[in-house]
């Protein structure tokens, strides 16, 4: 399901323009010269990805958790519900129940941060830059959030979140280069399928946990649940240990 990533990272280019845009079209790159410019813009995103990726890896060990607990089917339908949940609440609940407000001091840090940087105009600055404003709280990161826990592990985790800003990457650069060249009208037009792709990503986890036996979509249960009971364990050792014998013996009977 990491490829769901991406596409929830494509499918929200337009909305990453409306939230983090306004950033993107000062951030101070060097326009006088080509190379300083492709380079500066690389250090943006890498930056972004980073923090993504730190994200990612933080919640993979909620995930993680819950994997190892047996809970990897239910979990998957449930974060698939509450992306579906999530994207159908109105503005008004969401905000009323807005799950960043604990931190707002440390968003605050992040935000004084962010001025600091975008006014010098140095490597480190743009690469700074990139990194707070991966931690900026943002309603389609708290989806990919989500994602990420559903991903079971660390490691998948952050790269589920790092996917998911390499899908931003487009438009974001686009908002780099050539500051900001999408009307008011088509980004509120783009708004309203985001919706769309993100309720189709919360059904293929739902899909993803009811183990119909789909490859790629729907995995057996078995595939899904981890080999925790060391009875479970020893018996598919066991099974492992006759299929290499009787490879063994096939071959040895062959020469």
């Amino acid at each position: 399901m990491l490829w769901t990533a991406l596409i929830l990272g494509l499918a929200g280019g337009f909305h990453c323009i409306g939230m983090c845009g306004p950033i993107a079209f000062i951030i101070p790159v060097n326009r006088s010269s080509k190379t300083s410019l492709i380079f500066q813009t690389f250090l943006y995103h890498f930056g972004r990805l980073l923090s993504y990726s730190i994200i990612g890896l933080l919640f993979g060990f909620a995930g993680k958790g819950l994997y190892l607990a047996g809970f990897q089917q239910r979990l998957s339908i449930l974060m698939g519900v509450i992306m579906i949940v999530t994207i159908l609440m109105p503005v008004s609940v969401f905000n009323k129940y807005n799950f960043s407000k604990p931190l707002y001091k440390i968003i605050a840090k992040i935000k004084y941060n962010l001025g600091i940087y975008l006014n010098k105009k140095t490597n480190k600055a743009l690469f700074s830059i990139g990194f707070f404003n991966g931690f900026l709280p943002c309603g389609l990161v708290y989806i990919a959030v989500i994602g990420s826990i559903s991903a079971g592990s660390p490691v998948e985790g952050a790269l589920y979140m790092t996917l998911f800003g390499v899908g931003t990457i487009p438009m974001m650069t686009a908002a780099v280069l050539l500051g900001n060249f999408v009307s008011v009208s088509l980004r509120a037009k783009f708004q309203k399928i985001i919706p769309v792709f993100v309720i189709i990503i919360g059904l293929l986890f739902i899909l993803r946990g009811l183990g119909l036996g789909i490859p790629y979509f729907s995995p057996s249960d078995a595939k899904l649940q981890p080999l925790s009971d060391p009875e479970i364990c020893l018996i598919y050792e066991k099974i492992n240990h006759n299929e290499t014998s009787i490879i063994n013996f096939d071959i040895r009977r062959n020469n």
